[in-house]
């Protein structure tokens, strides 16, 4: 029998206060950052971050969540597991930085983009990725994606996905669905005409919070990707061979996709990770896009379109708006025990590997300067 895991929260505001007083049971210095709106019941949104006392300063371990709002609930869940668990034990002998539901709004709201319906993972642009510029083909798909009415029971959306695969392929669909979109701002994946205010409060702070680290190992937690309860660690940036020995000696040959795998299906831009360790935050900065599956891709792609068609064209107290954003929460954080039980304790597991990989680096020569000068403007 599968017992009910009990890290799971059932909204924004319930998760983020069992985050806080778990941080705060621990002793951790616990803050709170704005981004300016207001949630359901009008209370004010913000992401939290928590910072362990103690540890080897100069070895950090970051574990961020809810960059994609509804993904959240899963991410939540593993700090709420990591930070309970650590009650009962010993905290690691390094620092630690969790970020949580870096994007309140989706994460309040049951929406996987922002208030300004930015994809936040496809809004971390580079000087070097032109200021964002679409796929040519994105633009017709669109009236396929993004239908300008409420969504309804009767929609063929799978007949016509279908159609499509067989005409243009699966690959290059989800290149040109998937990989980041800036001329649509109400369509899917739109990566934004600028900084998102997640992105400008992580410029703001990320070297305070890593002040003085030399090793940084960033898991950031997602889902939705991937066969039904199944980790896999994706990386967007080029790995250099200190890193690519790093993730193979600590989870295993096959635990990751690395950006220039031919296994990857499609490349997204403006991606966290790529910003992260492009800035210059530590000499040794290894990040991973730790990604656990859920539904089929078609099943998540017709509820994407399904929630955003409600939020934009449908009433938000009618029948079809709650259904669209509860089904969107499933497909992310689905209500099945087993799958909750199996990735919480992969994701633990994962994170244990980690901070035992991360004990046992060597720090890079200080002599050497940082790896940037912080971030390229837009």
């Amino acid at each position: 029998m599968v017992t009910r895991h009990t890290a799971f929260s059932p909204d924004y505001r319930s998760a983020c206060e069992r985050f806080r007083q778990a941080a705060l049971h621990l002793g951790w210095q616990v803050e709170t950052q704005p981004i300016g709106c207001l949630g359901p019941q009008g209370d004010e949104l913000a992401f939290d971050v928590a910072i362990s006392p103690g540890g080897e300063p100069t070895k950090v371990l970051v574990v961020s969540s809810g960059l994609h709002g509804v993904e959240g609930f899963f991410g939540s869940a593993v700090q709420i597991s990591l930070l309970e668990h650590w009650a009962r034990t010993t905290p690691p002998a390094v620092r630690c930085v969790f970020l949580h539901g870096l994007n309140p709004f989706g994460f309040a709201w049951l929406r996987r983009c922002d208030e300004n319906n930015v994809d936040p993972n496809r809004n971390f642009l580079l000087l070097r990725d032109h200021c964002g510029k679409s796929p040519e083909d994105y633009a017709r798909l669109d009236p396929f994606l993004n239908p300008r009415r409420p969504p309804t029971r009767w929609e063929p959306f799978t007949l016509k996905a279908l159609l499509l695969i067989a005409r243009y392929g699966m690959a290059s669909l989800q290149h040109s669905v998937a990989s980041g979109q800036y001329q649509f701002p109400q369509g899917l994946f739109y990566g934004g005409a600028g900084p998102s205010r997640t992105q400008q409060l992580l410029a703001r702070h990320l070297p305070r919070w890593l002040a003085g680290s030399q090793c940084v190992v960033h898991l950031d937690f997602h889902s939705g990707l991937g066969p039904w309860g199944a980790g896999k660690l994706l990386i967007d940036y080029p790995l250099d061979e200190r890193q690519r020995r790093c993730l193979t000696d600590w989870h295993g040959v096959g635990s990751f996709e690395a950006s220039d795998s031919s296994a990857v299906a499609y490349h997204a831009r403006g991606g966290f990770g790529r910003w992260c360790v492009s800035g210059g935050l530590a000499p040794f900065y290894l990040f991973s896009c730790a990604e656990f599956g859920t539904w089929s891709p078609l099943r998540v792609l017709a509820g994407l379109r399904a929630e955003n068609q409600a939020h934009h064209w449908g009433n938000p107290s009618d029948p079809s708006t709650i259904h669209a954003k509860e089904a969107l929460k499933e497909l992310f954080c689905p209500a099945d025990e087993e799958w909750r039980s199996q990735v919480v304790g992969r994701s633990l597991d994962l994170i244990g590997q980690s901070v035992r990989g991360l004990l046992e680096l060597e720090l890079p020569d200080t002599r050497l300067a940082r790896t940037g000068q912080g971030h390229p403007p837009v």
